[in-house]
């Protein structure tokens, strides 16, 4: 189970983000966060995912609780989540091509054995066709590069998967295309998804359940806090 305790969290230590917000997602579960842009969701996500830590509460992965954050986190705890952001030139390298940008979770722990496997396998399954591998990112389309991003993602066989806007960007067939994916993989593992996004049709489809921002905060749907974007 993910659980997110009573979090405070933000950039300022005295002008959090938001203040004791509490979210659970269970093992195969998808749920939607539902809010308008800069209301502070992206961060909460990031908290989830180990990429930010909070100024208060607990976050519990699985039974235990997160001590450590980003890299200083145990590998267990770092490798069971796989993450996709809304701007994929924003959290891919431009010096890599898109296989060298699926294998990077694998080679930065270690598992360089069956990379060309894995990173072809995966290439198929999100709709890249070969030709497009050895291509940098300023060489294909957005979309192209949030289905490279995506197979990133799946790289590590993660446990939980945060998607934060990940189709904002995209045209209707993308979007389809990499849901798609994303519940097939779900599926397949049981993974468990936090989806944020402010399309409320998209959520409903998508998740199991959605939760609105402001009834997490108190706060009045729209009111803005600013949030940064990418990794």
């Amino acid at each position: 189970m993910l659980e997110l305790r009573d979090v405070t969290a933000g950039y300022v230590r005295k002008a959090p983000v938001f203040r004791g917000v509490s979210l659970t997602v269970r093992p195969g579960q998808a749920v939607g966060l539902l809010g308008p842009s800069g209301c502070g969701k992206s961060t909460l996500a990031r908290v989830a995912a180990l990429l930010h830590h909070p100024d208060a509460g607990t976050l519990v992965v699985d039974g235990t609780p997160v001590r450590r954050w980003r890299h200083r986190a145990p590998r267990a705890q770092r490798t069971a989540f796989g993450v996709v952001f809304q701007q994929a030139r924003l959290s891919a390298d431009p010096r890599l091509t898109l296989t060298d940008l699926i294998a990077e979770p694998l080679r930065a722990t270690g598992r360089r054995e069956g990379v060309g496997g894995r990173v072809t396998e995966l290439a198929a399954t999100v709709g890249l066709t070969a030709d497009l591998l050895g291509r940098r990112p300023h060489e294909v389309s957005d979309g192209q590069l949030q289905r490279a991003c995506l197979a990133r993602a799946l790289v590590l066989r993660p446990r939980w998967l945060v998607c934060d806007e990940m189709t904002a960007m995209l045209d209707a067939s993308t979007t389809a295309a990499l849901v798609r994916v994303v519940e097939d993989y779900r599926a397949e593992t049981g993974a468990g998804l936090l989806a944020v996004g402010h399309d409320r049709v998209l959520l409903d489809r998508w998740c199991d359940r959605t939760v609105e921002w402001h009834t997490l905060t108190g706060t009045p749907t729209g009111t803005p806090t600013g949030t940064p974007t990418g990794p």
